[in-house]
């Protein structure tokens, strides 16, 4: 599972992100293409806006579940985004 303090610099505040052991597959973002893009310069995903609809968030549950590398967090809302850094890219 993702850990939070791993969590890549782009990521958009919220209950999913992607930390940086991810290898940029692209699963993530031709299941749910409104919620995660490819950070090209660095070869990995991160979270552009979190999911606003049921439908959103059963597409970024099915990335949690498919992604390989199980890089994509959903614990997110239970942390203090501010009092934990990010990982620096």
């Amino acid at each position: 599972m993702a850990c939070i303090e791993h969590r890549v610099p782009q990521n958009v505040e919220g209950r999913f992100y992607v930390d940086w052991s991810c290898i940029y597959c692209d699963l993530c973002v031709e299941v749910a293409p409104t919620v995660f893009k490819e950070k090209k310069e660095e070869g990995w995903a991160y979270v552009v806006n979190q999911p606003s609809s049921l439908e959103e968030v059963e597409a970024a549950m099915e990335a949690v579940e498919g992604c390989p590398t199980e890089s994509i967090g959903f614990d997110g809302d239970l942390f203090d985004w501010s009092a934990i850094p990010p990982m620096q890219d």
